[in-house]
């Protein structure tokens, strides 16, 4: 049984095995329908919804469902920014011609902005960073996002690991999805850890937010 009281150092398939593009592109797809069943996506758009950001970064952007969500509700100028260069062709694929949305394969802590994003938001991201990684990555949007930044990740509890261990493996999912998806809640956090991950980057409490949602999901977020 993992232990549960610390995060998980287990790496994770999707960052350390290389992929072809369709391989990967069924995993982004798999990735999707989790994010739809688990209702991951309404905890983003409804901070979006309060904060009404012209422009946004999303940050581990991946196959940019989050960002096509958003653009169905918002009229915001979105840039998704991710390392993986498939994951830029799998969205530029399903993203509508009109959509005032872009793809780039950049890390996020190089990109040159001629004019710093409103918002920053991330989801199911940070779990694939480490502690000092974190604090550097919240550090960075608090420099970088005009109006406020908001991380949207998973919560470490065992009810959570044991759920998705068992349904990744009772349905055909990805193969990453199946190896992975266990860990990135071990991987995940607790609001003490979100505490002490903003005190280390020293960002004043009555700035930012914790909120839990169902299921098993926290979202830490930031008015700058």
């Amino acid at each position: 049984m993992p232990d549960f009281s610390k995060r998980s150092t287990q790496a994770e398939l999707m960052d350390t095995e290389e992929a072809g593009y369709d391989d990967y592109a069924q995993c982004l797809h798999h990735l999707a329908l989790i994010n739809t069943y688990t209702l991951a996506y309404n905890p983003t758009l409804k901070w979006i919804k309060e904060l009404r950001p012209a422009t946004i970064l999303d940050v581990g952007s991946g196959g940019g469902d989050m960002m096509r969500k958003i653009s169905k509700k918002s009229q915001a100028a979105i840039t998704g920014a991710d390392m993986n260069p498939y994951s830029k062709r799998y969205a530029d694929a399903l993203t509508p011609d009109n959509a005032p949305l872009s793809y780039v394969t950049e890390n996020a802590f190089d990109l040159n902005f001629e004019d710093k994003p409103d918002a920053i938001i991330s989801s199911l991201f940070t779990h694939h960073l480490s502690d000092e990684e974190l604090v550097t990555f919240i550090k960075w949007m608090n420099q970088t996002a005009q109006k406020g930044w908001l991380i949207n990740d998973l919560h470490r509890h065992p009810i959570a690991y044991y759920f998705i261990k068992a349904v990744t493996v009772v349905f055909p999912f990805h193969r990453f999805v199946k190896h992975d998806a266990a860990i990135s809640v071990a991987r995940a956090f607790t609001r003490k850890d979100w505490i002490n991950f903003l005190n280390a980057a020293n960002i004043p409490e009555y700035r930012t937010k914790i909120t839990w949602h169902f299921p098993f999901r926290y979202c830490v977020s930031c008015r700058t």
